[in-house]
C-alpha cells in the first residue's frame, strides 16, 4: 500500500507561486512515475505534470510548460511542483498521484490540495 500527502495549497494573487509538496510513503520502492492532476469546479480531472521516478524526464501539459516545474528528491521520497505565474483560472484542487507501471491508470492518489489564485 502507498500513502501520498499533499501540502503546499493556498490562496496567491495572479502571476504569482506556489510551490506543491507530496510525500510518499509505504511499498513506493518499485513506482514508475508520479504526476499531478487538478481539478477545477465543474471540470473534469485534468493531467497537469509527471515525472518517471527512475530516469527523472518530466512531461508537461501544453497549458502549462514553461510555468510550472515538476521534481523529485529520493531521498525524502517526495515530488514537488513549483507553479510560476498563477492564471485565476488555475484554481483547482491539485492531486499528486503514484503510477506502478508504465503504461496505464495511475494506481494511488493523495486527498488533493486546493489553490486558489485570485484575479
Amino acid at each position: 500500500q502507498v500513502q501520498l500527502v499533499e501540502s503546499g495549497g493556498g490562496l496567491v494573487q495572479a502571476g504569482g507561486s506556489l510551490r506543491l509538496s507530496c510525500a510518499a510513503s509505504g511499498r513506493t520502492f518499485s513506482r514508475y512515475a508520479m504526476g499531478w492532476f487538478r481539478q477545477a469546479p465543474g471540470k473534469e480531472r485534468e493531467f497537469v505534470a509527471r515525472i518517471n521516478w527512475s530516469a527523472g524526464s518530466t512531461y508537461y501539459a501544453d497549458s502549462v510548460k514553461g510555468r510550472f516545474t515538476i521534481s523529485r528528491d529520493n531521498a525524502k521520497d517526495t515530488v514537488y511542483l513549483q507553479m510560476n505565474s498563477l492564471k485565476p483560472e488555475e484554481t483547482a484542487v491539485y492531486y499528486c498521484a503514484l503510477r506502478m507501471s508504465r503504461v496505464g491508470e495511475y494506481d494511488y492518489w493523495g486527498q488533493g490540495t486546493q489553490v486558489t489564485v485570485s484575479s
